[in-house]
């Protein structure tokens, strides 16, 4: 008897010790920095059906609305969530892409075989004018990835003279010869993609000189555009290459760095993108949470120096990859979207918010149809994924003031920290705290220390589902949609509530 009184104690100190909620204080700081509305960026790449099948269906398309070629209600869907900045052509395809096919009439192009993503031959239809005005329909900034792996110094030049220029020149005339009167002002340019692997297979050093030597050539004319030049930049943990970068190339010539990181855990066998097990997603988000990591040591390396900040960090593509759905024809990378996607954006995304001082764009891989994607397609079908729904969600986040969150005494899924924070404030004075449990099984109690905020009311929404491999699928188009959150009691200064195992969750104080 004395033993079942003894483990009956155990027993309800440990479920007493379950129940203490994790503590969370958001806080006001004058010199907190502004989260860049560019951390919410897209990207598309010639890639399976992204652009082909995907984003673009042609003018000549009598059944499928659309404005020049690109499909209507995909235009509606990324104008809902305003989209800062578009990246473009690629990308790994970048690095074989000649910009000067994909202009004039369209009878006239050559065809160019996509050598890096499933040997299809392309007929260049779709190109930079359309690009370009997409970007201005969307009134996203669009962000070009230009070829230095097979290209030259001199086609860059030209690609910025015929986006840029406003005056009399061979590039500038050809522009309006293609019917473009005025230029685009395209701010942002990379310079070549992944350096280290597809883009050329180089050396940090080598890429130094060479990133230099382009770099050199690119600055418009006096009273043009302000070009920003990014650097192809790391892959996860290469800190070498960030350092050789920083070290080797001066601020005058660089204004932002690149990091690219995947969740993937295995390269060799990335796992399904819907038939996974609790071990898969686990070391899913296990890759996931290392965005944390990388981003702190590459920013540390960058302070080191660059202390005055001059040079922004730019996660240019990240996101879960998973194996292709095989039923896809030409799906290559095309894989579906569930409450797993859910989790590493929005903790990823926290990740960026929170890192606002240095990280100024990033872009999630892919738009349409490949990786984690926003949306998919069928035909004249089209559906919002999981991850357009946090990117909706977090869309309060753009341009607003960041609040430092701070948290004690979080709960661990396997050694992982369970939960995700970040807080801002908008322009309009009011509060949004993103909040994400990433606990397959167990809900989390969390209190949030919010008293120096003059929150007065307090409401919020949720996503999640039974399941962590739930999706939105053609037949079921709206399984995992956000929903009302009524469980955050504010009192006294402290918001209470409840998260759910799996979920994502949006406070809004005001």
């Amino acid at each position: 008897m004395r033993y079942l009184t003894l483990l009956l104690a155990l027993m309800l100190s440990s479920q007493l010790f379950a129940q203490q909620p994790v503590l969370i204080s958001v806080t006001e700081a004058s010199d907190s920095p502004q989260i860049s509305r560019h951390i919410y960026g897209h990207f598309t790449e010639h890639l399976g059906r992204c652009i082909y099948e995907g984003l673009y269906v042609g003018e000549e398309n009598k059944i499928i609305p659309n404005t020049e070629g690109v499909r209507n209600d995909i235009i509606e869907a990324l104008k809902e969530l305003n989209i800062p900045n578009l990246r473009w052509p690629g990308g790994c395809f970048a690095d074989t892409y000649h910009w000067k096919d994909g202009v004039g009439p369209k009878d006239e192009r050559p065809t160019i075989v996509n050598r890096w993503w499933g040997g299809t031959t392309e007929d260049n239809s779709f190109g930079t004018h359309n690009f370009l005005n997409l970007c201005e329909v969307l009134g996203a900034e669009p962000y070009l990835s230009a070829n230095v792996g097979s290209g030259t110094v001199q086609e860059l030049i030209d690609w910025v003279q015929y986006t840029n220029h406003d005056g009399v020149s061979p590039m500038a005339d050809w522009r309006r010869e293609n019917g473009r009167e005025a230029p685009w002002k395209v701010k942002y340019w990379g310079v070549g993609n992944e350096t280290w692997g597809c883009g050329g297979n180089m050396t940090a050093e080598y890429y130094a000189d060479i990133y230099r030597q382009y770099a050199t050539f690119m600055p418009g004319w006096s009273g043009e555009t302000e070009i920003y030049r990014i650097a192809s930049g790391a892959s996860e943990d290469d800190y070498h290459w960030t350092e050789t970068l920083m070290k080797n190339v001066p601020y005058h010539l660089m204004e932002a760095v690149a990091l690219h990181d995947y969740a993937v855990f295995d390269w060799s066998d990335k796992g399904p993108s819907v038939n996974f097990d609790d071990e898969i997603y686990f070391k899913s988000m296990e890759q996931a949470l290392k965005m944390e990591e990388y981003v702190t040591k590459h920013i540390e390396i960058m302070d080191k120096y660059d202390p005055e900040s001059k040079v922004a960090l730019f996660v240019d593509e990240w996101g879960g990859w998973y194996d292709a759905e095989p039923e896809v024809k030409n799906g290559v990378l095309y894989q579906q979207n569930t409450i797993r996607d859910v989790m590493i954006a929005g903790t990823v995304l926290n990740t960026f918010n929170n890192h606002a001082r240095r990280v100024k764009m990033a872009n999630l891989a892919q738009m349409v149809n490949v990786l984690q994607a926003v949306i998919l397609t069928d035909k004249e079908k089209m559906i919002k994924t999981p991850t357009y729904h946090v990117m909706h969600m977090y869309k309060v986040h753009q341009d607003a003031q960041l609040l430092p969150s701070k948290i004690e005494g979080n709960m661990e899924f396997r050694e992982l920290p369970s939960i995700s924070v970040s807080a801002s404030r908008d322009k309009t004075g009011k509060v949004h705290i993103s909040l994400v449990n990433i606990d397959p099984e167990n809900e989390i109690p969390v209190e949030l220390d919010v008293a120096g905020l003059d929150i007065k009311n307090i409401d919020g929404q949720i996503l999640t589902s039974d399941k962590l491999q739930d999706h939105n699928s053609f037949d079921a188009p709206e399984k995992v949609t956000p929903k009302e959150f009524k469980g955050a009691k504010l009192k006294k200064g402290s918001i209470s509530l409840t998260i759910p195992a799996h979920s994502l969750i949006v406070l809004q104080g005001k």
